[in-house]
């Protein structure tokens, strides 16, 4: 028998931690104590509403105590917790909650106040349960107030009866290339992500707080600032706003914690933060920052070194691999490089016919590794093309160097030839994060007159740049010094902002439609 919640929950009561804070959240402190008994209460609250094992339970809600309640109550008794992103437009949520079969849906007033208008079009939804839901007389008969509907219920629940093999949670993919993806995930694959990356890497204790800018709906936030420190023992600090360069350094210093979980966008916007307000910030209680999303430039890097005299250690990882399988060290770190293979992780780079590259020769990227998701929901051919045997094909471009680090070259689709060579646009990007006046970047395949690819760079300057003719040439200038002089953008536009994603990840896609017809 195995049931997440009993690694992640009871454990630390049966380990004498049920007074110590697991939680910090705005102006309260929650227990170890306090979290296991909503949680069995949540969960004793679902089985009264009829939910049985392996139903879905949606879940819109903002990083909160409520958050890890319902997801760790859901699994407790078998149900399938599927966090979901809180910024997405109704269409979006009407698709998961029919797609995942979800009977029941977790979420705020607000929220649901949005999807009441199209209830009719959700085919399967019987119960909501609103987290900030005060009067139930209000109601309607399918409506619960979170608190009414667990505090009546007993403080006692045992788990249902789950073994390894059963499924835990799901996850959905952005859906940038398509649709998005339900990512079925197992009851051990939190465990092994945390014994793989958090003990392995981020060596995290009971001492230890973390602050996570990255949201628990995403599969790097929910590792930072959930099964990580409950794992350990440790504490968390939950943030329900969005993290913006002025919050993140405010929570910082008010809860002093001692590992922080950033992107690479955010570190950019916090280092050009300071320089704009020329504020100074105390980051004295951090030990270690972590960067994942998407490969973390070099430049960045030295500012935070230079800046707050702290090192980043950059991974990457994936909503398949749950989390970070390649990454640096705290006594490791190349820059610009993703690291080394994560201990208890695989990995390979093969070229177009399977077979493994050549040191230093760029080929995809395959990872192997007991957290990794058991399939996709419903979706035959991708499972067919994404897990091949025991091996993720990640989607990603890399080559490894003499001494065993990775380096990141782009996703598939990014790759592009210029004078008939393959180049990558993060090498490019690289270089122009390295210019004094560049604050983000993103560079994509242009058909010139002849139909020939030639790399366009996409930059956003920082506010003391002069966005003109000049400053474009004197960049491809830079570049030329920087890189093999074919590779520099041929094309410079000065925009405003880059389209990303939630996860602060950089859509190229969206740059590249309207340039290749």
């Amino acid at each position: 028998m195995y049931n997440a919640s009993y690694k992640f929950f009871q454990k630390n009561i049966e380990a004498d931690r049920g007074d110590k804070t697991a939680i910090y959240y705005e102006n309260r402190s929650y227990t170890y104590q306090e979290i296991d008994t909503l949680g069995n209460q949540f969960g004793a609250a679902l089985k009264e509403l009829g939910t049985e094992m392996e139903q879905r339970v949606l879940l819109i809600l903002h990083d909160s105590p409520e958050f890890i309640i319902s997801f760790f109550g859901a699994i407790k008794v078998g149900a399938i917790p599927i966090p979901t992103n809180t910024l997405l437009p109704t269409k979006d949520y009407e698709y998961f909650l029919n797609n995942s079969r979800a009977k029941v849906l977790v979420t705020t007033c607000e929220q649901w106040d949005k999807l009441n208008i199209i209830k009719n079009r959700l085919l399967f939804l019987r119960h909501v349960i609103l987290v900030d839901g005060e009067n139930q007389d209000l109601m309607e008969e399918n409506e619960h107030s979170f608190q009414d509907i667990t505090r009546r219920q007993s403080k006692e629940l045992p788990p249902c009866y789950s073994n390894i093999n059963d499924q835990a949670f799901w996850l959905y993919t952005s859906g940038s290339t398509g649709e998005p993806k339900g990512v079925i995930h197992l009851q051990t694959d939190m465990e092994e992500a945390y014994k793989n990356y958090a003990k392995n890497i981020l060596q995290i204790t009971e001492k230890d707080i973390t602050f996570s800018a990255s949201k628990l709906f995403f599969a790097y936030g929910l590792g930072n600032a959930m099964y990580f420190p409950f794992g350990a023992g440790a504490t968390t600090v939950l943030m329900p706003d969005r993290p913006t360069a002025e919050k993140v350094f405010e929570t910082i210093e008010r809860y002093r914690p001692s590992i922080f979980f950033g992107v690479p966008t955010l570190y950019g916007s916090m280092l050009n933060y300071i320089e704009k307000t020329k504020n100074t910030y105390d980051l004295s209680s951090i030990r270690l920052c972590v960067s994942a999303g998407e490969a973390l430039p070099a430049s960045y890097i030295e500012q935070w070194k230079k800046t707050f005299g702290l090192d980043i250690i950059d991974g990457i990882g994936s909503t398949e691999s749950l989390h970070i399988y390649l990454s640096n060290q705290e006594n490791e770190i190349r820059q610009g490089s993703t690291g080394k293979i994560v201990p208890g992780y695989e990995a390979k780079i093969v070229d177009e016919h399977g077979q493994e590259t050549q040191v230093n020769e760029v080929g995809d990227l395959l990872i192997k590794g007991e957290s990794i998701a058991a399939s996709y929901w419903n979706l035959n051919v991708e499972n067919k093309k994404k897990f091949i045997g025991d091996w993720l094909m990640t989607g990603d471009k890399y080559f490894k160097d003499e001494d065993g680090f990775f380096w990141y070259a782009g996703r598939i689709d990014d790759m592009m030839k210029v004078n008939g060579i393959w180049v990558s646009p993060i090498e490019i990007e690289n270089a122009l994060l390295s210019h004094p006046d560049v604050l983000e970047t993103a560079v994509i395949a242009l058909k010139d007159e002849n139909d020939l690819i030639k790399p366009k760079a996409y930059i956003v300057l920082k506010a003391s740049a002069d966005p003109d003719e000049g400053r474009k040439e004197e960049i491809k200038g830079f570049v030329k010094k920087v890189l093999a002089p074919y590779k520099y953008p041929r094309v410079i536009e000065f925009v405003n902002e880059l389209p990303k994603t939630t996860t602060g990840k950089i859509q190229r896609f969206k740059l590249r439609e309207p340039e290749i017809k």
